[in-house]
């Protein structure tokens, strides 16, 4: 063979090493979307004795060259995001298991994520996301994470492990699957298992770092365990003291010329409404009867925007927070004490500065005159709950009686508004007894009495007719303004209901009959049935979530066209922001930067999530707190949930959740159907389906983790479903 031959076979040898190498380079760095690596970390990952370390940074360089990878930083690389079948911009939702679910910016669809191609993003985060499979006929797209964009928070609540010089924090939200590394200058005193607020400072790494910024406590004081629960969720339960201070700076005193300016109803027959523990007293009622069967009725609600002035540090706050939140055992406000449990709050037998909506109407509830305005009250009464009732069913005196007109009329227009599409869904609620620890005595559900209903569809009608009224001021160009929106359900997850009710024997007719219709149906059919409560919790997840917009679509729920909350202002800041846009209109100042409310109200939807998710998650805490000592009891249940992992259980008296592992059921190793409805014995084909009612046993509580174990302590005993109450929804029978 001549030298010229034998040089030619070497090129084309060392080419096609230089060729394989390319391949493995990007093999790698697609299998590790996420992930940068340094030429020393590549050519081992793809075993560089074949090629020399000159080479290998020529062939990066290359593939950089070609937009085929990027070099980050020191030196380091990873692949470019939109290789393979395209890449999104989404915002990530991580789930217990460690999957990730990432919607798109358009909202169309949601990328299916492997917990092992979540990277280090967490819940929240809006994320880029390389498409590694599109999607198909049942199958969502699937995807890996390629970065971070933007974070969500860089505060975790957890606990604290002091390890030598360091230590490790481990976040108190199960889903957070990373520790985080905190040195020992960023430790601010906390000790090993305390409860620990923490700021991110170091995102890059095996264990991203960060310092801790307060201590909480220790696990298992209450105390502790609910100022984590805010933390977690974003709410301080203090506020800064400039705030404290501008709140305790407003007078007290109400001017005469402020109240000159008002239309007085200190005269009128006026009182609350609330529940029994309550301070911040938002909206009051008057009454009186006007002759030839007309009534005057006041639907009166605190002046915040008296007190709370746009730029101050007390609107700012109020504007971080979003709202109030309710804790099992506190409340933590929108504003600060002096104002939404002294100087805003309707307390009896003192004058008021309110914001009012009056009508004038029949006993049907026909509105013949109504009115919007700046007013002053003073009530006379402060009724809870229970003591409205009783005065409803055996009071006598005149303020019994005014309740009794009040609540005919409040059954007429709830009954207009079931007639015009208000779905029919009553979510149940719980009641805690906590002693004087706040450790749970009892749980019971709450029962929805008259005197909820009657304050309920007041509510309602006043924030339909102010926004109604600010519809119609000027048609022909719509004012800016704070809408609550609530779209139409997802025909896709219809159907997935229907699929579901047809396993208790109902057929949900959406064809012969409106959506509306054929839900309120369902809800008349399923009352009072064991099945009732999970057909509801399902028929809810079905629906869309109700949001503040600037951008009005209606409220399909409630089958409102027009809609806005402005009945809350002590405890919610859209409604402080629709008492102000009224007064502008009222008073002929139509500016408004709608660019502003429209921020304004995606903050408010924000913070009413991240506000509920605390509640539940206090909620979910006091009830593993009150079976703690209950190991080995027996309860009734019922199947509220399925997962591959095990079935989700209610306890039916107190609504305690928990859940049987697939594994711990010894009789049978059952697995999900396809449906996602029920799970079935693979040797005895024995089924167990969502809204079954089991008799189960509590077999371990994890105070930490909120969770609470149980055991199968006997199956259902299944009908066949022809046997069940069949019926179709929408249709007379």
């Amino acid at each position: 063979m001549t030298k010229k031959k034998k040089k030619f076979k070497n090129q084309q040898k060392e080419e096609k090493t230089l060729a394989k190498a390319r391949k493995e380079i990007l093999r790698h760095l697609s299998h590790n979307p996420s992930r940068f690596f340094n030429h020393k970390q590549i050519g081992a990952a793809i075993g560089n004795n074949r090629i020399s370390g000159s080479q290998l940074m020529e062939i990066l360089d290359e593939l950089v060259s070609k937009r085929k990878i990027e070099k980050q930083g020191k030196g380091k690389y990873g692949i470019r995001e939109g290789r393979s079948a395209g890449s999104i911009t989404g915002i990530i939702s991580v789930v217990r298991d460690g999957n990730g679910f990432v919607k798109t910016e358009s909202g169309k669809e949601d990328i299916f994520i492997f917990n092992q191609n979540t990277g280090n993003s967490l819940s929240g985060d809006k994320v880029i996301v390389r498409i590694t499979r599109p999607a198909r006929k049942n199958h969502k797209a699937e995807g890996v994470v390629s970065k971070v964009l933007e974070r969500a928070t860089s505060r975790f609540v957890g606990t604290i492990e002091i390890l030598g010089e360091n230590a490790l924090f481990t976040p108190d939200n199960p889903n957070i699957r990373m520790d985080f590394l905190v040195r020992d200058a960023d430790l601010l005193g906390a000790k090993t298992g305390q409860k620990v607020l923490l700021d991110v400072t170091k995102w890059e790494g095996n264990f991203p770092e960060g310092k801790i910024t307060r201590v909480i406590g220790d696990p298992g004081e209450n105390q502790a365990e609910m100022h984590a629960i805010l933390f977690q969720f974003g709410f301080d339960p203090e506020f800064p003291a400039d705030v404290e201070a501008e709140a305790e700076s407003i007078p007290e005193a109400i001017p005469a010329d402020e109240i000159s300016n008002r239309r007085d109803f200190r005269k009128v027959m006026t009182f609350t409404i609330d529940p029994f523990d309550a301070k911040d007293f938002d909206d009051a009622l008057s009454f009186r009867e006007l002759g030839d069967g007309m009534f005057e009725v006041g639907v009166h609600i605190a002046d915040v925007s008296y007190y709370v002035k746009p730029g101050t540090s007390l609107d700012r706050e109020a504007y971080r927070r979003g709202t109030s939140v309710y804790l099992v055992d506190r409340t933590v406000p929108m504003l600060p004490e002096n104002l939404s449990n002294n100087m805003c709050s309707l307390r009896p037998l003192e004058d008021k500065l309110t914001f009012s909506a009056v009508f004038e109407l029949d006993a049907k509830g026909k509105i013949r005159k109504e009115w919007f305005g700046r007013t002053v009250i003073h009530s006379r009464k402060r009724y809870s709950y229970e003591e409205a009732q009783e005065d409803l069913t055996n009071g006598n005196s005149k303020m019994a009686g005014a309740l009794s007109i009040l609540n005919g009329i409040a059954g007429y227009l709830r009954t207009e508004r079931f007639s015009k599409g208000s779905l029919l869904i009553e979510e149940d609620e719980v009641k805690f007894e906590l002693d004087a620890t706040g450790k749970p005595i009892s749980v019971r559900r709450k029962v929805r009495m008259d005197s909820h209903r009657l304050i309920e569809d007041f509510m309602l009608l006043a924030n339909r007719r102010v926004c109604e009224y600010v519809a119609k001021i000027r048609k022909e160009s719509p004012l800016p303004f704070v809408y609550r929106i609530h779209d139409n359900p997802d025909p896709e997850k219809l159907e997935n209901l229907r699929l579901f009710v047809r396993y208790f024997g109902y057929e949900i007719d959406f064809e012969n009959s409106s959506v509306q219709e054929a839900l309120n149906g369902l809800m008349k059919m399923t009352m009072n049935k064991p099945e009732q409560h999970v057909i509801n919790t399902v028929t809810v997840r079905s629906m869309a979530k109700a949001i503040y917009s600037v951008t009005n679509i209606g409220h399909y729920g409630l089958g409102f066209k027009y809609y806005t909350h402005f009945s809350s202002p002590i405890r919610r800041y859209p409604d402080l922001m629709v008492h102000r846009l009224l007064a502008f209109y009222i008073d002929n100042k139509f500016k408004a930067d709608g660019n502003w409310l429209e921020k304004a109200c995606r903050n408010s939807s924000d913070m009413e999530k991240k506000a509920t998710d605390a509640e539940r998650a206090s909620i979910k805490y006091k009830q593993v707190e009150f079976l703690e000592d209950k190991l080995g009891l027996e309860f009734d249940g019922l199947v509220s949930g399925m997962s591959n992992s095990g079935l989700y259980v209610e306890i039916i008296e107190n609504k305690c959740e928990g859940m049987i592992s697939l594994n711990s059921m010894q009789d049978d190793y059952y697995h999900l159907d396809e449906s996602g409805f029920q799970v079935t014995g693979s040797r005895t084909g024995s089924v167990i389906r969502l809204g079954d009612k089991i008799k189960v046993r509590v077999a371990g509580t994890n105070m930490a983790r909120r969770f609470i174990d149980f055991e199968m302590a006997s199956s259902p005993v299944h009908v066949p479903f022809q046997q069940k109450g069949k019926g179709k929804s929408g249709r007379k029978s």
